[in-house]
């Protein structure tokens, strides 16, 4: 069994934190270099222009890249080999723990809050969570952040940061579809929805979709496929075949960078899939804009 200090996550979190909002993925600008050499709209590429050089502006500068650094969304995948300790453990013998040290999701939960709290303050980054959906009070440091958990094989602790902000966020849709509707209704639905949102989302997009599940899981695996290199292609040869259709069908919208026409409206479109009820076609999707604030780490 590999130990690992609670407090080394917390500092891997608050880096992952701060150079997200303020490093734009290289995937992402190398997709954006690619639309404005593609773009015919004058306009749409003037935009893009300007969030290439926005892009280096906020990493020159350590500034972030959008005003709204987004909710915290932490994807992990825990080694099985691997035990989260705090400090005071460190030396001790499993069996002399007490009932609240020896549970690794507490220590690693409460790790990774820690940072996302540090980040956030230190890096001077805007606090948009509210504690209560209704009362609306602040918490001023950005917490709680939403962790998804994955037990793996090893003795390695991988960490992913995604900054999700509300913009796009807002504009992600679900439906639960026929099994009748089938691909065709998959492909309306999302083109529906990129339609839906126009500009509000702030185009050009990351397009994540979760296809099969349940109500959750479609959602899951939707924002999940935002977690792949921009561009990149599912393995299966049929869901890639929709990803390339989606991609083709989203663009021909003409809704363009930041809804000013044009024919970059989506920098990617990712599907992700999962058995599903022989009853049920649940898609969910999951709209990013062009600030994907994405980081990884390993331990």
């Amino acid at each position: 069994m590999r130990r690992i200090e609670a407090d080394a996550i917390t500092q891997a979190v608050e880096r992952l934190c701060m150079e997200a909002n303020y490093f734009l993925g290289q995937d992402v600008i190398d997709a954006l270099e690619r639309s404005l050499k593609e773009e015919e709209s004058p306009i749409g590429q003037q935009i893009l222009r300007d969030i290439l050089e926005n892009a280096r502006i906020g990493g020159e500068e350590l500034a972030p890249i959008c005003q709204d650094t987004g909710f915290t969304v932490v994807f992990v995948e825990l080694g099985q080999e691997v035990e989260v300790v705090r400090e005071a453990e460190c030396g001790m013998q499993s069996a002399e723990l007490n009932p609240p040290f020896n549970i690794p999701n507490s220590a690693l939960r409460e790790a990774i809050t820690k940072g996302v709290a540090q980040g956030y303050t230190k890096g001077y980054l805007r606090a948009s969570i509210v504690q209560d959906p209704l009362r609306r009070i602040n918490t001023k440091d950005n917490t709680p952040p939403v962790i998804h958990v994955e037990v793996v094989p090893g003795d390695r602790l991988r960490l992913t940061i995604m900054c999700k902000g509300s913009g796009c966020e807002n504009m992600s849709r679900f439906a639960m579809l026929t099994p009748a509707q089938g691909r065709k209704g998959v492909v309306n639905f999302v083109v529906e929805t990129v339609l839906k949102g126009g500009g509000r989302p702030c185009p050009p997009l990351i397009v994540g979709v979760g296809l099969g599940g349940t109500f959750d899981q479609a959602a899951y695996i939707a924002k999940r496929s935002l977690l792949r290199p921009v561009g990149s292609h599912h393995t299966e040869a049929h869901i890639k075949e929709l990803e390339e259709e989606l991609f083709e069908k989203v663009n021909a919208t003409g809704v363009g960078p930041q809804a000013w026409g044009g024919r970059t409206t989506a920098l990617a479109v990712h599907v992700e899939t999962y058995p599903c009820h022989i009853a049920s076609l649940p898609v969910a999707v999951n709209i990013e804009c062009h600030s994907h604030r994405l980081k990884t780490t390993i331990l």
